[in-house]
């Protein structure tokens, strides 16, 4: 097993300087659109690039839509990537689940691995290869879960700060889990776990700082959500809770990480205050070959939308092991 662990230290090459990207737009040349799932379900799509590099999928996480990540799909459109990304069932364009339209909700995790499995047989069938996939968050726990469940991988994988575990710090994980099951058997599963207050300037600075120490890119998110009200989404509903813990869980205990065949770099952060970075590193040693990054305190959860030391340095990291295992 080739497993490396790399901290903090930035990749040596000659400063980046990012071209100018209005973030708070659309690119002209890409495409929005809906596609079907095999129940019916209308997931919210977006594609842009040529392709002439390969094709590469792009998993938010939870809450995202496809408006925050549009930086980073222009950057890997611009290397030549057709790039794809979807909201997932729930959350973003892709419809609610509740009658909340602010509570992100699932009854079960599987659903949305199902999704991806769709998703990604579609997408594959589309045109030819390479064909990667970089998955943030719980897009990165639900992608390892479906490979780790039987899903024709692509020719490589990047996770970014993956939900490999749940961070319930300050409650340890057991008290949190009977927490989240009394809830739900007290019959408040498709509420909202807490309270996340829209003109709350306090509770902003506060997600803000679990999610990034750029200010600009964090006020995108906001920008998008006032603008386009059907997108935005609040906190996660109970039952998202329990099958958040619940499924990362029997990730970790069920044994098929090890027989994940995938090249797999993963990029994490010793400060994360959403995910368990401790166990990142667990998970990590278990996947063959993988490779893993972790940044320091100069990193927060969303490390694609950091400032440019960290982003830009994730992003070369990216682009040199997709250059090194999918090459064309």
């Amino acid at each position: 097993m080739a497993y490396q662990t790399v901290t903090m230290r930035p990749m040596d090459s000659p400063t980046l300087v990012p071209p100018a990207f209005d973030r708070r737009a659309w690119p002209m040349n890409g495409r929005l659109d809906h596609w079907t799932a095999p129940d019916g379900w209308s997931l919210r799509r977006y594609r842009l690039g040529d392709g002439q590099r390969g094709q590469l999928l792009m998993l938010g996480g939870r809450g995202d839509m496809i408006e925050k990540y549009l930086e980073v799909i222009g950057h890997w459109a611009a290397r030549g990537w057709a790039v794809t990304a979807f909201d997932w069932r729930g959350q973003g364009g892709s419809g609610r689940l509740t009658d909340d339209p602010m509570c992100g909700h699932i009854n079960d995790f599987g659903q949305w691995v199902a999704d991806l499995k769709a998703f990604a047989d579609d997408w594959r069938a589309q045109a030819v290869g390479p064909h990667v996939i970089v998955a943030h968050s719980m897009g990165g726990h639900l992608l390892l879960r479906a490979l780790a469940e039987g899903m024709l991988p692509p020719d490589a994988a990047i996770t970014v700060a993956p939900m490999m575990g749940v961070h319930t710090a300050p409650l340890p994980r057991w008290l949190a889990v009977a927490i989240t099951h009394a809830m739900c058997a007290l019959g408040f599963e498709s509420r909202q776990a807490w309270t996340q207050k829209e003109d709350s300037g306090r509770q902003r600075a506060m997600r803000q700082k679990r999610l990034t120490h750029d200010p600009e890119r964090y006020a995108d998110e906001l920008w998008w959500r006032d603008h386009s009200r059907d997108v935005a989404l609040g906190s996660p509903s109970w039952r998202w809770v329990a099958q958040a813990l619940q499924s990362t869980r029997a990730l970790e205990q069920a044994g098929a990480l090890e027989h994940i065949r995938v090249p797999l770099l993963i990029l994490a952060t010793n400060v994360d205050r959403l995910v368990s970075t401790p166990a990142i590193r667990r998970m990590a040693a278990r996947v063959p070959g993988a490779r893993l990054h972790v940044y320091g305190a100069e990193a927060a959860h969303e490390i694609l939308r950091e400032l440019d030391t960290v982003r830009l340095d994730a992003l070369r990291r990216i682009d040199a092991f997709l250059d090194e295992v999918a090459p064309v």
